[in-house]
Parts: C-alpha cells; structure tokens; sequence
C-alpha cells in the first residue's frame, strides 16, 4: 500500500539517476519516495529513455524516406550501439541519430525558417525581448480584459485539438478551489512536428510571457513546462531563459523531462507524467479544467498557443484574428520530406500546400502525396494541395490539421510501406491501456507486413473493422486515429494495394 506521506513525483526522477531498473534499484526508489516496488516497476518499464537508454537512430516517416535504415547500418557497422526510436523531433534534419545523452549525433543542417518579419506574433527569426512588455499590460488592464482580447483573437489551441484557449483560461478562472496551475504541453513527439522545438530554441522568453500571462489571468500559483525527454538544448535554451529574466515574479515555474513516451502528449497522459506516474490517459469528465494536475484546476496549453499570445494582449485580437484566412492568426507549419528546404514557416491559418512548399524552395521530385498533421493525420493526394490547411477544412477531407507537421512524399515511395512505417510508430507507442488500441494497433501493423510479405490483399480484409473499433473504443485520440494512415493511403492510392510481388522496400 502507498504511505500518505508517498512522493512520486520523485520516482522517474530517482530511475534516471540510478540507471537500472533491477531489483536493487527499484526497492531504493520505493523505499525513498513510499511508493510500493511494483509501482515503481511499472512506471519505470512504461518510459523509453528509461528502459533503452543510449543512442538511438530515428524511424519516423520523414527519416524512413532520407535514408534512416542506411544510417543505421552504417553507425552499426562501425560498432554503434543503436535503438530505433518512433521519432526524435528533428524532422527538418533528416535522417537523425542522437546519442546516448540524447543530443543530435548524425544529422543534417536545421531547416528554414520564416524571414524575420516584426508584424508576425512569432516570428522565429526576429530578436527576444525581455521587456515582458505584454505581461506588464497585463498587469494593467486585468484579467477580464485580457480574456475578452483572447476570445476577440479566436486562438485555438496549436497542439493539436484546436479548442479554443480563451474557453479553457475561463473556466479555471472561474473554479472555486484556489489552488490552481498552469501546465505548458512542449512534449512534442507527433513525426513531422518540430515547431515547439524551434520556438524554445530562438523565442523563450516569448513563450514564457504567455505563460505568465497564463498564470495571472486564472491565478495561477505555479506552472509546470514538460518538455520531451530528447530536447536537450530546448530545456538548456528554457533554463537559461528563466535565469535572464526578473519579470516572473509571484509564481513558480518547474521544468520536467519527459522520458520517452509519445502518449505523454495527450493531455492528461501528461499529468499523468509530471505526478510520478505512468503516462496513461484519463476518463474525461472530469477535464483538467476542473481537475487537473495534483487533482486541482488545470490550464494546459501547448507551447505555440502560449506563444500567440503577448502579441494578443499587446496588439490586440482582432489584429491577430485577421493574420489568418478562413481561420484566426498565423500558423506554424512544419515542413519535411520531399522538399527543398524543410523548415517552420509561420503563413496565415489556412494556406495551402503550394503555398507553403513555395517557402520551402520548392518540391524535390514529382510529388504524390502529403501527410497534413503528422502521423495522426494520415495522407492526402495531391488532388487536395489546394485545400486550404486549416482546422476545419482539412476535417472535411476526412484529416485533420493536428499539430501541422506536413510531411511531402514523392512518386518514388510505395505507399504501403509508408502505412506501414505509420503503423509501427503507433504500434510502438500505444500505452496498452485499452484494448481497442492496444490489440487494434498490432493488428494493423501485422496485417500490413503479411500484405507485404505475401503480396495478398485479403490480408487486408478486415481493415476497416478494425479501424471502426478502434475509433468507437478507444480512450483517447491515439487509438482513434491509429488506423488512418492505412486507411486513408488504401482510399486515395488504391493501386498500392493491390496484389503484388513482396515490396523491395525494407520496413
């Protein structure tokens, strides 16, 4: 039984530092924090960079498709000790290795970003500004004032789901517990999305003032950043930050790693994470809203939407509302795969895939087909390059725009294999919390390679089932969208899924 004295906030800290998760290791952890030695077990298997530490070689689609397999083979060649891991956040520089500190070992040049450009919200590319000039507004103006500018604004949130921020900011603002936080999702892990990490890296500040406003505007005495386990310089880049300034004053900001787990993108998986825990998903309701983090009302925002907003408040929301197309503001897109120059670019909410390849130079090859929103999304023809890539456009082809991680393949892949890399991202990923998911992902992933390996459809046969399980049955948005990456490769590209010769492409 846990002691009621038990701190398992501490528990995957105390993994890391002891290396190991034998038996010695795991009765000294219980033994510090209270929490019972089969807990600690568990939680310590659930996190990748717990159970393989050490250097590993990306397999993300983007990598897959730059030649990850030949980098692998040979860094092993010359004795490397490799895992291969779902993604590594560093798309722009495909094919990636990090090693065993998890820094980028093999790589090429970081990607493109937008010119500097001082009427962009973001823009990456201009100078950091420890004024905290919006923060003081703030200040000034209240609370209510800011909430009307960010409803004015229409924000939504950039990590993926695309719910409204000023909605979550009021509704904790109006919980009666007075204990409440404010939690910053930079657990960027979906393949193809690397604009969180950018944003870190060149604008910390600017995602720390929206933060802070965060925390003034619904009273927050503390905040917590979790940030991916593999995001090294990104946490150095966010400590050095924090040391800069003097202007964060009245609350507490704690900094956690993440140790591995795609699903700790998923918000209260995330929660989940930061209280010492498996990373596994809750039942909602309750949302974070009214319990959150330590069981206490919660506003978890992703770190691109914290950083919309002291151009919000110091520029006004109707300003930013008209940045966007059919959709308010600007958007970051990450841009990988068969292009020029891969990068994050900050266009308008609803620009289209020709738009956004124009800023990155241009198509390499005669492209086939894209990936608008990371795995999740699955894959579109080029028929749809024109759709405007915004929330609700892209839910009308049957996708989503997700956390825009745009991914551009080119008539030299087969689309089955890249399904296939796909599903055993989400294969490898699935938290095994509910069945659906859980037996739903290994059942796509087997059906494709039996595909391949025997060049029969009817391996396939049972796909659309599956996915529809999937779908209904899964707790949360893993599990539902697992299947699509197949299934929408089957809908638009037909003739790679018919009876053939074993694929020559090694998955």
């Amino acid at each position: 039984m846990e002691k009621h004295s038990a701190n398992r906030e501490q528990v995957v800290e105390l993994l890391e530092a002891e290396g190991s998760l034998d038996a010695d290791a795991i009765r000294r952890v219980s033994e510090a924090t209270g929490v019972p030695e089969a807990d600690v077990y568990g939680t310590g298997r659930f996190y990748d960079l717990l159970v393989r530490p050490g250097a590993r070689v990306c397999q993300g689609l983007t990598c897959q498709v730059a030649g990850g397999p030949k980098l692998a083979a040979e860094l092993e060649a010359h004795g490397a000790k490799l895992h291969r891991a779902s993604c590594v956040g560093q798309c722009d520089r495909a094919p990636v290795a990090l090693d065993a500190e998890q820094r980028v070992w093999r790589a090429g040049e970081r990607g493109g970003i937008t010119p500097d450009d001082a009427s962009l919200p973001m823009n990456l590319a201009g100078a950091e500004d420890l004024d905290y000039s919006a923060l003081a507004r703030t200040r000034a103006l209240g609370a209510d004032a800011v909430l009307a500018q960010l409803k004015a604004s229409g924000l939504q949130g950039r990590g993926g789901a695309g719910f409204p921020a000023h909605i979550k900011w009021a509704a904790v603002r109006e919980q009666t517990d007075r204990t409440r936080y404010v939690v910053v999702n930079a657990d960027e892990a979906e393949p193809g999305t690397f604009k969180d990490r950018e944003v870190m890296l060149r604008r910390p500040h600017l995602m720390l003032e929206g933060l802070a406003i965060a925390c003034e505007v619904v009273q927050a005495h503390a905040a917590y950043i979790y940030v991916r386990g593999e995001f090294v310089d990104e946490t150095r880049a966010l400590r050095e930050a924090l040391a800069a300034t003097d202007k964060l004053g009245g609350f507490d900001i704690h900094i956690v790693n993440g140790h591995g787990a795609y699903i700790c993108g998923e918000e209260t998986a995330l929660l989940e994470s930061i209280e010492g825990k498996r990373g596994m998903p809750r039942l909602k309701p309750p949302f974070p809203t009214q319990v959150g983090l330590f069981g206490e009302p919660t506003v978890i925002n992703n770190v691109e939407t914290l950083a919309c907003v002291p151009d919000i408040v110091a520029r006004g929301g109707q300003r930013f509302r008209e940045l966007g197309r059919g959709e308010p503001g600007t958007k970051l897109y990450c841009l990988s795969g068969h292009v020029a120059r891969p990068g994050v670019y900050e266009l308008p909410l609803g620009v289209t895939l020709d738009e956004l390849v124009t800023a990155g130079g241009g198509y390499v090859g005669t492209p086939m087909a894209f990936s608008p929103g990371g795995a999740s999304a699955g894959f579109l023809p080029m028929s749809e390059r024109e759709r405007p890539m915004d929330f609700g456009n892209l839910k009308k082809a049957g996708t989503m725009l997700g956390s825009a991680g745009v991914v551009v393949l080119n008539d030299t892949v087969d689309m089955a294999v890249a399904a296939l890399w796909q599903a055993i991202f989400f294969e490898d990923e699935s938290c095994g919390q509910c069945a659906p998911c859980r037996l739903g992902a290994r059942w796509v992933r087997r059906a494709l390679d039996k595909y391949l390996k025997t060049g029969d459809p009817a391996a396939l046969e049972h796909l659309a089932d599956v996915a529809w399980e999937m779908d209904e049955g899964s707790i949360c948005g893993l599990g539902m969208t697992a299947p699509l990456p197949v299934t929408s490769a089957i809908q638009h590209f037909p003739e790679a899924f018919g009876t053939r010769q074993r694929a020559e492409v090694a998955p």
